[in-house]
């Protein structure tokens, strides 16, 4: 098994002091660079608890996991729309500026879909791919909208939510270059529910990205 490095940090954006955590490979140059947001109740901890932080560095990524403003450790920070509201593709931008992130993957569930969605639809060239879980604002975009971004993206919902599985979905199978990973038994939090199916699931297609 490879050697993890696994740092915190804080960084600024806007003025305003967020939260990181960062694991990659201790010996060797990462292959690809990972963006892991989160839900309202969640924050880059769970990332950290269900291991999916190390995983990723074992192999062979950097994976930085932020706190949303107002979440987390970073608290402190004021969100820059209420929820439910698209924030500016321009916040996200930043985010890649002070961590000094090329093409990245964004993995996306349920809140943070309101920050990587007009980030995908307006700085698609960052997105290396996509990997929206049960994200909340897919009805503000339309079929023709999704058709036209061609970014590698793995749709990831929980057969047991019923608020935001079926939704997205239906709204994100418009993405033209799109798979899809439903995981049986699993609630909104799915990659809770099973992390050892979601990391199976993720590092698969993750493997495919070039």
């Amino acid at each position: 098994m490879a050697e993890v490095q696994l740092t915190e940090s804080t960084f600024d954006v806007d003025g305003q002091s967020l939260f990181y955590r960062q694991a990659q490979p201790a010996h060797q140059p990462p292959t690809l660079c990972v963006l892991l947001l989160h839900g309202i109740r969640f924050s880059s901890e769970n990332w950290l608890n269900i291991k999916t932080l190390s995983k990723l560095a074992e192999a062979g990524y950097r994976a930085m996991a932020i706190d949303l403003p107002g979440l987390g450790r970073s608290q402190q920070a004021k969100p820059p729309v209420p929820f439910g509201q698209l924030a500016p593709a321009s916040f996200l931008q930043r985010v890649f500026t002070a961590l000094e992130l090329g093409p990245t993957v964004v993995i996306s569930p349920s809140l943070s879909g309101s920050y990587s969605l007009p980030f995908l639809f307006q700085h698609t060239e960052l997105v290396k791919a996509y990997v929206p879980v049960a994200p909340i604002c897919t009805e503000k975009f339309t079929p023709v909208q999704y058709a036209g971004i061609k970014t590698p993206t793995l749709i990831v919902y929980g057969d047991q939510d019923e608020q935001l599985g079926e939704i997205s979905l239906n709204n994100l199978k418009n993405l033209a270059n799109h798979k899809v990973m439903v995981m049986k038994g699993a609630g909104h939090a799915c990659y809770l529910d099973n992390p050892d199916e979601w990391h199976h699931g993720l590092l698969d297609f993750l493997k495919t990205v070039v």
